[in-house]
């Protein structure tokens, strides 16, 4: 059985943890929505925040919730005002865990996500969540996966 991580970036905090899950012999699966939010930091973070704050849902693009061949699955997501990012709060309600190992890599600027925890703790119990401070600029928090 294999290893498998699913995630989104924004920022490309996502895409540096994606690199290192792969040296860790993880498959990488990259959630990509139809529409993206704006490209410039403010604007594309503010806007994130605020959709996640209403729990708003994204439509995704090609997203392949089959989890077949995979024993174990890391979900990888921004979390944006103390919420999980969109997209991935769209991936948790499509695909299903059951049966599978669980965990989270959480990825914040200021690397708290204190909401988020309580939200994924309340999904699913007894999985693992591991919080990680911008770690494009926090190289160091890597050590943490």
């Amino acid at each position: 059985m294999g290893k498998l991580f699913i995630y989104y970036t924004h920022t490309g905090n996502g895409k540096l943890i994606a690199q290192e899950m792969e040296k860790k012999g993880y498959d990488i699966r990259e959630v990509k929505p139809k529409r993206d939010l704006p490209k410039s930091f403010f604007w594309g973070v503010f806007l994130g925040g605020m959709f996640a704050m209403f729990h708003k849902k994204f439509k995704l693009k090609d997203y392949d919730a089959s989890l077949d061949g995979y024993d174990e699955v890391v979900v990888g997501s921004p979390v944006w005002f103390d919420t999980i990012s969109c997209p991935i709060s769209t991936v948790l309600s499509k695909t299903d865990f059951d049966g599978k190992k669980l965990s989270f890599i959480l990825y914040s600027g200021s690397g708290n996500a204190t909401k988020a925890t309580e939200v994924i703790n309340s999904l699913y119990k007894d999985c693992k969540i591991t919080v990680l401070k911008e770690p494009l600029k926090y190289s160091e928090e890597l050590s943490k996966i």
